[in-house]
């Protein structure tokens, strides 16, 4: 057996160079790149070693650790989970600062691999600079914070544990079921240690990753709850884009008439104008989508967690004797609701399905396929009028700013977005024209992800039209990466929106009960709430000193011309536009379903008096699907 001779932080860049994922024959790179900020946890480790390989992997230079991470989920989405980046951190609050990262990407089942450096493992320095001492524990460092967020945690005290935590890593990264956070985390000293490497650790070694179809009996059983139901209704979730599964679902809804509605990450499986789209469904959904889903007798759900705001807090499927048939490659999401499972990759199953119906000649009645598709043209009548703006010499209001933006882009555009009011406007209202444009992040809906993901998603796509949607509340969480686009050319596009506040928590409040407190970015008055004049920020000024080049717009006119020279610019581009103040209503339509946010139970207020008896109501019609 031949060796070489190397540090462990060398091993481990040379290893990650030479990781490859395939599936339906196309082969890359699995870690395109690696992300890092440097202290005394991995300078000299990593650092050295990304200097050492450096023509073996490329180096990015972020500002937040957190952000980081961000940018190499955003580029995980859009490359499928086929590939993802590295994040290292030094110890101490640069690991920490890891780990919301981790749950945005663990939540939303996409791969990343963080390399935080640790504490010396020989303990010889004792306590080292940063180090969390725990009294009754000697092997706890803070990285230990990051164990409930991995899908996959090992720490390499001894230079030969590398091998087997590294393959263990990739097993993770690449398996659609488990991917998620995986974390190594590196003792400083171990990093700098050398060895003798065995050279086989060091080939050429490709990942497949599966795509297992249904086991016979499932899709038996599939089959036949799909014949028998009168008003069947899927629900395609984040797996349908993760299995790039769009055509096959695009084949079955055409096959079979079965109509579609979406998830904030499913939205897109089907183009907003295909016959069988019916929207955004659950709280944030459409009328067309979420009546269908009331009276649905059988829910088909492809890819999806059903999250609560996708059954509206278990309120939403409300038909006499309604089942649940989901086809999931997890197991675990696939019993949800006491649905009947059908555990096999999307597109395998679907065409599985497809096939099976076709051979009975299953379609939905005509009826029905009439019923919804009127419904759905009387929506889109509403997301007109939400988008038209009869008087352009004013200002815009967050719908109308979405239906300038819808008149600009095309199918190559992808824009990007995980908190604030702008979600549920988008849910409802965007009309998305390709697989990839929606890229909402909604399962941990973490503000501050929109700026280094757009980062993330242009790397990964550098030829498409990146825009991040960003409210002030977001921006000003992590602008930061603004400088990281600056630096490296990335020509992202921002669509900065200053409504002064947290207009989305501001609504809410108000519904439960909250009368807006401490929602609004205004001074304090005299009874020391904020409720004084709007506080005279300039996020524009702020975005321009960073380095990006800014296009303010204070009318419809405006912002349309702002909207497409920032399309056209080859340079990271700022449109900024005040539009309401967060204490006023957005201007879309009202949720079209319920959301379980608990009430005070006892109170003296009259709002939330009000806001108690309307919860009880809804409470009321919740039931659990068994």
């Amino acid at each position: 057996m031949t060796t070489t001779r190397l540090t462990v932080a060398q091993a481990l860049v040379r290893f990650l160079a030479a990781q490859y994922t395939e599936r339906d024959g196309v082969r890359q790179r699995l870690i395109g790149a690696t992300w890092g900020i440097f202290g005394h946890g991995n300078v000299a480790g990593l650092g050295q070693a990304l200097i050492e390989y450096g023509d073996d992997m490329p180096y990015h230079q972020g500002r937040n650790e957190q952000s980081m991470v961000h940018a190499a989920v955003g580029y995980a989405r859009q490359s499928n989970r086929l590939s993802t980046h590295a994040v290292t951190t030094s110890i101490g609050p640069g690991a920490t600062n890891l780990v919301t990262g981790a749950a945005l990407a663990t939540i939303n089942h996409l791969p990343v691999l963080l390399l935080p450096g640790d504490i010396f493992a020989t303990r010889v320095a004792d306590p080292v600079l940063q180090q969390l001492e725990v009294p009754h524990a000697g092997d706890i460092s803070v990285n230990d914070s990051l164990r409930p967020v991995s899908r996959y945690f090992d720490r390499v005290t001894r230079p030969e544990a590398l091998i087997p935590a590294a393959l263990q890593a990739m097993r993770v990264l690449t398996d659609p079921v488990e991917t998620g956070a995986v974390t190594l985390a590196l003792p400083q000293d171990v990093q700098a240690e050398a060895y003798d490497w065995p050279d086989e650790f060091f080939a050429e070694r490709t990942w497949v990753v599966r795509r297992p179809g249904a086991d016979p009996t499932e899709l038996a059983e599939a089959v036949r709850a799909i014949r028998s139901a009168r008003r069947p209704l899927v629900i395609a979730g984040g797996g349908v884009h993760h299995s790039r599964a769009e055509e096959a679902l695009a084949e079955f809804a055409e096959t079979t008439g079965i109509p579609v509605a979406s998830t904030q990450a499913g939205k897109g499986s089907l183009r907003w104008d295909h016959p069988q789209d019916v929207g955004g469904v659950g709280h944030t959904g459409t009328a067309t989508a979420n009546e269908l889903a009331r009276q649905a007798d059988l829910v088909i759900g492809v890819g999806t967690r059903y999250t609560d705001f996708t059954t509206a807090s278990h309120t939403l499927f409300a038909g006499d004797g309604v089942r649940f048939l989901n086809l999931n490659i997890a197991p675990f999401d696939g019993h949800k609701l006491a649905g009947q499972p059908l555990v096999a990759d999307a597109s395998s199953g679907l065409a599985e399905l497809t096939a099976a119906l076709r051979t009975h000649g299953h379609r939905v009645p005509d009826g029905y396929v009439t019923e919804y598709t009127e419904d759905k043209q009387r929506w889109e009548h509403r997301v007109d009028a939400c988008y038209e703006a009869d008087e352009p010499d004013v200002r815009p209001t967050q719908p109308q700013v979405l239906g300038a933006l819808d008149a600009l882009v095309d199918e190559s555009d992808v824009i990007i977005n995980a908190a604030g009011s702008l979600p549920g406007d988008l849910h409802k209202l965007w009309r998305a024209r390709s697989r990839d444009q929606y890229h909402l992040e909604y399962g941990y809906s973490c503000m501050g992800y929109e700026i280094p993901a757009a980062i993330g998603v242009k790397m990964a796509a550098p030829e498409r039209n990146v825009w991040a949607l960003v409210g002030d509340g977001t921006y000003l969480m992590m602008p930061t990466e603004i400088v990281t686009a600056v630096q490296e050319g990335i020509a992202i596009k921002m669509l900065l929106v200053q409504n002064h506040g947290y207009a989305s928590i501001g609504g809410l409040s108000e519904s439960v009960g909250g009368e807006r407190f401490g929602t609004a970015y205004r001074y304090r008055s005299d009874d020391g709430t904020y409720t004084g004049a709007p506080l005279p920020v300039d996020l524009a000024a702020n975005a321009a000193s960073l380095g990006m080049r800014v296009l303010r717009a204070k009318t419809v006119s405006d912002l349309r011309e702002a909207l497409a020279q920032a399309r056209a610019a080859d340079t990271p581009t700022c449109v900024y536009v005040e539009t309401e103040t967060a204490d006023t209503v957005s201007g879309a339509p009202p949720a079209q379903a319920w959301w379980d946010v608990p009430v005070a139970e006892t109170a003296t207020r009259p709002s939330a008096v009000k806001a108690r008896e309307e919860y009880d109501r809804h409470v009321s019609t919740r039931r659990r699907h068994l």
